[in-house]
């Protein structure tokens, strides 16, 4: 069978891409190899889709060229796909830092996708596997376990490695390297990180432990809640700080980021109160104040604390440095940092350079967004481009 395009890939960057060509006119097949439609929507925000950012802009992307998603973003912004939302009557809002998520289920933002592609006429067709693919003159050939397909037009919305558990495959990157486009390397993101060994043992009796911190690696911060798990550090601002972190790295926490630790220690300098009692007041739980100050060789009264030691634990306070080891990879990653490189790529239509009709979206892409509906506008963004395009 002869389409004008086939998207391989229906989650949110494929059913955005075949609704919007198929609103032209063309004639659209979407193919997935799942059972059901956008699993990775489904089970994002907590089952309510963190849908899209107020905030969302280039610099809140992790890339080769960050300046590459500047295009797509401009051409479909989120307040587009919002006024999309309020169209279909789905009750939305704001969570925190331009944080959009359904008032109900992600399964009205499924529930939307498919009723635009359907509105367009796209023929999409679940639990497909691509068995072969190649060129033949003008036309891409799909050879699938239902049959062979063909179009002018070949967009990859094949998503990333991340969550391998609702099916991830490296099918996308495959593609890529099929027809000569480059790569960059792969590797988790937006993933919790792991403690060595020594690490781990000392703060296990921490899991569950939450603290509002600043984070860094390098010159990049991110201040939000980190969280103690048995097997190292979660939270918001570890899986933001995760994107830029690199194997031997450390991060440095800044745990008291509104307070000025030394003048903080001083006040309490003749206290016969334990300063672990007394980080109470920061809003500490006792148990992470015991076993930090234990770490710092620092469990005493206030009165207890030598100038020179307060100096130094002030700075510890607001400079706790930590090697991770390694993430917790793929199965606990919600996206892939890396992709597709867009070197290759024209950032106007998301069609690789020297491929005519062959265009890469989404997650695929070398494009990483931060943590909080940054994915999903890219999504958005790089599949409206590319169905008006394909």
């Amino acid at each position: 069978m002869q389409f004008d395009v086939i998207v391989l890939g229906a989650g949110a960057a494929g059913m955005m891409c075949a609704a919007t060509a198929g609103q032209r006119g063309r004639r659209v097949l979407l193919l997935d190899h799942a059972d059901k439609l956008a699993e990775k929507i489904r089970i994002s925000g907590g089952g309510r889709c963190n849908f899209t950012n107020l905030q969302a802009r280039h610099d809140c992307y992790v890339s080769e060229n960050p300046n590459f998603c500047r295009s797509a973003l401009a051409q479909y912004t989120p307040r587009d796909f919002i006024a999309m939302v309020e169209r279909y009557g789905i009750a939305y809002h704001e969570k925190k830092l331009g944080q959009l998520f359904c008032d109900d289920s992600s399964q009205q933002i499924i529930d939307m996708l498919d009723s635009e592609c359907r509105a367009a006429n796209v023929d999409h067709r679940m639990g497909v596997t691509v068995l072969q693919l190649g060129r033949d003159g003008e036309l891409f050939s799909v050879h699938t376990s239902q049959g062979e397909f063909r179009a002018a037009s070949l967009v990859v919305a094949t998503g990333g490695l991340s969550i391998p558990q609702i099916g991830a495959t490296p099918l996308g990157y495959q593609i890529a390297e099929q027809f000569g486009l480059p790569l960059t390397s792969l590797t988790p993101a937006l993933v919790p990180l792991t403690f060595h060994v020594d690490d781990a043992e000392r703060f296990a009796p921490l899991a569950g432990v939450s603290l509002d911190v600043e984070v860094r690696v390098g010159k990049v911060r991110f201040r939000e809640n980190v969280l103690f798990t048995h097997k190292g550090l979660s939270g918001p601002a570890i899986l933001q700080i995760s994107s830029y972190w690199q194997p031997g790295q450390e991060i440095v926490i800044d745990l008291l980021p509104d307070i000025d630790a030394e003048a903080w220690l001083e006040e309490r300098a003749g206290s016969e109160q334990l300063l672990a009692n007394a980080m109470g007041e920061l809003g500490w739980s006792k148990r992470f104040a015991e076993a930090w100050l234990a770490a710092q060789g620092a469990n005493v009264r206030g009165k207890d604390l030598a100038a020179k030691k307060r100096r130094q634990l002030a700075e510890a306070l607001h400079n706790w440095r930590l090697l991770p080891n390694g993430t917790q990879g793929y199965k606990k990653a919600e996206v892939t940092r890396g992709g597709v490189s867009t070197r290759a790529l024209s950032s106007k239509t998301m069609m690789a350079n020297d491929v005519p009709g062959l265009y890469f979206i989404g997650e695929v892409v070398d494009i990483t967004g931060w943590l909080g509906g940054y994915n999903f506008q890219w999504a958005w963004s790089s599949g409206f481009v590319a169905g008006k395009n394909c």
